[in-house]
This record gives C-alpha cells, structure tokens and sequence, in this order.
C-alpha cells in the first residue's frame, strides 16, 4: 500500500506542474488570440485559423514600434504623451504603466539587481530587486537609500522598502533564479535546473 501511495504521489508531482502550465500556456494563448482574432474572424469565417490574431497583434506591434521612432508617429505619440500627462488621473495611471513596462521590458531594467536586506532587529534576511536608487528626487533626505522590492511567496505581490544603502547586501545571483526562489518559498534553487 505505501508503495502504490508513493507512486501515486511521484506522479501527482510529475503532472500537475506538466498540466498548469499547459492550461496557463492555453489560457493566455486563447486570451491573446481572441483580442484581435474575434475581428479577424468577421471577415474570414470559416478560413480562419487559431493563432492568426496572435500573429496579426505582434506584427501591428512591430510596425507600431519601428513607426514609433520615424518622425511622423513620434510627432503623434509625442503628443498624446503629453496629452495623457496634462489630464489629472490619466496622468497617474499613464505613467505608472509607463513607469511599470520600461522598468520590465526598457532599456532600465529595475529588476536586474538582487540583493539581500537584514530585517531590522532581527537575524534574519530576506531576498529583494532594488528598483530605484534614486530616491532623492521623491524626498531629499533619502539620498543614501534605495528601494527594494521584496516579493511575497506563492503569488506575485509585495511590499516596497525604504532600505539604507549600507543595510543591503547586493548578490551575484540572476534574478529569475532569485525570483523562482522566493516564488516557491525556498523549495527551488538553482541547482534543481
């Protein structure tokens, strides 16, 4: 009996992470495809083939980008930045967004830096990702701090901490291994790959 249970139990661990992240990887396929491919499918009906809408969005999203950087559209979207940054809650949220998508997809990637703070009091440490070290500009009084982003475990939130820099201990670690680390709650480390 313990052996059949052990069994059971290997293959429980063995699909379930298969079977997640096909349902996750179908789910955001059939979310993403549905954005564009439900107008698509007016005009083809029949002749139209799952996938197309996700291709027909990276390729309108290619044209957006390359058009983005020639003169014409970057006059337009110049003016619809400054546009969205004059109205008073678009302005919030317009830049936050902004703010968000540079910091994970731009050239300044706030991610990058792993690094390990010692909660205050204690012996304890816990992982984090500066996010900004430029902290004088939101109050001067900050300048020799940074802020760290400690991620909670099991979903993707956190919490954001005013650390002083001498307090952070910054780690030779990528940070998707740092990232899958905290995620688990310390069950997956980098040799598991």
């Amino acid at each position: 009996m313990r052996r059949w249970l052990k069994h059971f139990l290997n293959g429980v661990l063995t699909i379930v992470p298969i079977l997640l992240i096909v349902y996750v990887l179908f789910a955001t396929f059939t979310f993403l495809d549905g954005i564009v491919g439900k107008f698509i499918k007016k005009y083809i009906g029949e002749a139209y083939v799952p996938g197309i809408g996700i291709i027909v969005t990276i390729v309108f999203l290619t044209c957006i980008g390359w058009l983005s950087t020639h003169y014409v559209l970057k006059g337009i979207l110049n003016l619809v930045d400054r546009l969205f940054r004059r109205v008073p809650l678009v302005k919030v949220l317009y830049t936050s967004i902004q703010d968000i998508l540079q910091s994970l997809l731009g050239k300044k990637r706030s991610f990058s830096k792993v690094v390990l703070v010692t909660i205050p009091g204690t012996n304890m440490k816990s992982l984090g990702f500066v996010t900004s070290e430029e902290l004088h500009m939101l109050y001067e009084p900050l300048q020799e701090y940074v802020a760290v982003f400690i991620p909670q475990t099991f979903q993707v939130a956190g919490v954001t901490f005013l650390v002083p820099k001498n307090d952070i201990e910054a780690l030779d670690i990528k940070p998707e291994d740092a990232m899958k680390f905290i995620l688990s709650a310390g069950m997956t480390n980098p040799s598991n790959d």
